[in-house]
């Protein structure tokens, strides 16, 4: 009997044993060399400067701040549009599969070209200026491009990761049964009372899922925020890569802070958001 409790377990081996060695290896690299170690210019020694010179920088915490908010704001709202549209699909009807894939088409775009075709579109003589000035609701284009509050930035993130909120959600509403819902109707709940006491606590695991990864795609975002993010900051990922350029001495040394502090950022800010949304489910379920 033990034995056939553990079979699942060793099966599970030959997988996950090299994702936790690989991530141990990464891990293990960048705690090292945020405190000294592996140190390509220098002496090997444990020293706790990089942290100090790195954390006492206001610079630091301004961009550990902005790219903390951006994938807040990606990870909620692709969560809050790709949750309705998940129940509506929950039932098939005609059209449904064709309504099912334009949703996940964005998954096929690589996010470089979305952010290099997004730019296009409202750059200063992009189409959406040039339609706006036709149709004579603006006298002359207005820059949209790379603006100061990153909003082209959590735009395409949300284009991007409401898809992937989409399917991680849509298994979960799908395997609600009908019998439990008509339970429910049964007992006199409404449509609002059904989805606050019934949907959304079976699907409370879907949701802290996708906010999750997420939120953890858009706190190392690079690529969105080098095309369409503001010029006057830089996220973790823009940052770590400056750190290590201009710094020949101890760059490595001082990226690894910062990379640690990423790893941070979306383990911990990450968790919290699930967590939030856990405590929301059940104030609502009540």
């Amino acid at each position: 009997m033990k034995r056939q409790r553990l079979t699942p377990y060793l099966l599970l081996l030959p997988g996950l044993f090299p994702i936790v060695a690989f991530m141990s290896l990464v891990v293990g690299m960048a705690v090292s060399q945020s405190i000294g170690y592996f140190n390509f210019a220098g002496d090997d020694r444990f020293s706790l400067e990089f942290w100090e010179g790195m954390l006492s920088q206001n610079q630091f915490w301004r961009v550990f701040w902005y790219s903390a908010r951006i994938a807040i704001l990606s990870s909620l709202i692709s969560v809050m549009l790709a949750y309705p549209v998940a129940l509506w699909l929950r039932r098939p009807f005609p059209g449904s599969d064709l309504i099912s894939a334009m949703i996940k088409a964005p998954l096929l775009v690589h996010g470089l070209v979305a952010a290099f075709l997004f730019v296009n579109f409202i750059s200063f003589q992009g189409f959406l200026n040039v339609a706006l000035v036709k149709l004579g609701l603006i006298d002359r284009p207005i820059r949209m491009q790379n603006d100061s509050y990153a909003i082209g930035v959590v735009i395409l993130q949300v284009w991007k990761n409401m898809p992937l909120a989409f399917l991680v959600i849509t298994g979960s509403v799908r395997a609600i049964g009908d019998d439990i819902l008509d339970a429910a109707r049964d007992l006199g709940a409404g449509s609002l009372a059904r989805l606050r006491r019934v949907i959304l606590p079976l699907t409370l695991r879907a949701l802290q899922a996708a906010l999750i990864l997420i939120f953890i795609g858009a706190a190392g975002d690079w690529s969105f925020q080098v095309v369409a993010g503001p010029t006057n900051i830089q996220s973790m990922a823009q940052f770590m890569h400056r750190v290590q350029s201009d710094n020949a001495a101890h760059g490595w040394n001082e990226a690894a802070v910062v990379a640690v502090m990423l790893m941070a950022l979306s383990l911990f800010g990450s968790l919290t958001l699930a967590g939030l949304m856990q405590l929301i489910v059940r104030r609502m379920g009540r």
